[in-house]
């Protein structure tokens, strides 16, 4: 039988840097990975670019991982986002920060990322062994003992880590095979579902395709409870499909219209859009007003076509019950109030979001409450660790998720070695 220290399962970014923290304590370490190459997930990241991480501060990269962000502070303070960047800086990859703190490889190339990840790992040693996929991993009564590979070849280990991701973008690899092994050692899995996806839509101007295509450029796209109150609001871009709603503002949406659909057990959400984010009902009532009094003679929809998206606009006349050959000299008081309030929210009914095969992220994970922030550690079986995405752990697109995947790989792994030498 093979034994090593530490066995690393999964090579993405989360495991590559599990196993080089575990390594660089001088510990025998393998990682195991069941497809032919590494860090698949990570060479499409950023658009194939590679968004390594985020430069904003802890406080804030928090608030932008809303499943279990404030669970990283450990991990955080131990390998966060500035250690990331010197660590690749260290390999030589020059980074650049791009909008939003975002940050990027010099060479726009994931591959260049991916590259340093494996090349580290291998200079310390770490057996790299793809095509390995594991079948099982192996307990004893109170600690972790190894795993058996698909093959039936058992392997020994002192400290095992789980880093096999979520169930998103499943093509990668990320198929969920980590959930059934936390399982096996007594954790449970809080509800899976995706996140980052797109978001579905039956209206009717949704289902005839009347805005397909359509972009918004720095609008508020809101959430709302039964109540019609906010329950999160995004500020930024968004586009309209033939089955809803997509883009970056929508994505980051997207994990609360579950929240919403169980907290209040409903069966459709409702969205607003704010397409003048930074005028109230008054202002823009007044803003709108003023360029149709300008042309009393002109029909609105003409008027108003270089203010408000053009296509859009018939969709706002109807809801208002205004037509659009009203003239500022015709304008009728109610049926404008009501068209504004519709150009300052425009409600939109959806039904859900696309699936897993559709998300960037996965939400829900292992339990939280049965792994120590500090080390990455099971609390139920001595020697398991567990990093990234198979966690219940999720945040927003750009950069908070590799963030989040780097930081526990390395905590885990770091911790992994100290514990296979009996340090913990």
């Amino acid at each position: 039988m093979r034994k090593y220290e530490v066995i690393v399962i999964g090579g993405g970014p989360s495991g590559l840097m599990a196993a080089i923290a575990a390594a660089e304590q001088g510990t025998k370490v393998a990682l195991l990975d069941k497809g032919d190459k590494l860090g698949r997930k990570l060479g499409i990241s950023g658009g194939g670019r590679c968004n390594v991480t985020n430069v904003k501060e802890i406080d804030e990269l928090i608030a932008y991982i809303p499943g279990g962000g404030r669970f990283l502070y450990s991990a955080f303070t131990l390998f966060g986002n500035r250690d990331i960047i010197a660590f690749f800086e260290n390999l030589g990859i020059a980074l650049k920060e791009e909008d939003n703190g975002r940050m990027f490889p010099v060479s726009d190339k994931a591959k260049t990322v991916v590259d340093a990840l494996v090349g580290k790992a291998r200079s310390l040693g770490v057996e790299l062994l793809t095509h390995h996929p594991v079948q099982e991993v192996v307990y004893g009564a109170e600690s972790v003992e190894g795993v058996i590979l698909a093959n039936g070849e058992r392997l020994g280990a002192n400290s095992v880590v789980i880093a096999t991701g979520g169930k998103s973008v499943p093509h990668t690899g990320s198929t969920g095979d980590g959930y059934p092994w936390a399982v096996a050692a007594g954790h449970s899995i809080t509800e899976l579902y995706p996140t980052e996806v797109p978001i579905v839509s039956k209206e009717k101007f949704i289902v005839n395709r009347e805005l397909q295509g359509l972009s918004l450029r720095d609008v508020k796209l809101s959430v709302l409870d039964p109540k019609g109150k906010a329950v999160i609001s995004h500020r930024g871009d968004m586009i309209f499909t033939h089955f809803g709603l997509s883009g970056p503002i929508a994505l980051r949406c997207s994990g609360f219209i579950r929240s919403v659909k169980k907290k209040f057990g409903v069966a459709e959400v409702t969205m607003a859009v704010n397409l003048f984010p930074d005028r109230s009902m008054d202002d823009l009532d007044a803003f709108l007003r003023k360029l149709a009094a300008a042309e009393p003679k002109k029909a609105l929809k003409n008027v108003l076509k270089g203010t408000i998206p053009e296509r859009l606009l018939p969709l706002l006349f109807d809801r208002a019950g205004l037509p659009g050959e009203t003239t500022y000299e015709q304008l009728p008081k109610e049926p404008w109030r009501e068209f504004v309030a519709s150009a300052r929210e425009f409600k939109i009914q959806v039904t859900g979001t696309r699936p897993f095969e559709e998300a960037f992220v996965t939400g829900g994970g292992v339990n939280l409450k049965e792994i120590n922030p500090k080390t990455m550690g099971s609390k139920l079986k001595s020697g398991l660790f567990f990093s990234g995405e198979v966690l219940d752990i999720h945040g927003y697109t750009g950069g908070y998720n590799i963030t989040a995947a780097f930081s526990t790989g390395y905590t885990a792994g770091h911790h992994a070695a100290k514990a296979a030498r009996g340090e913990l």
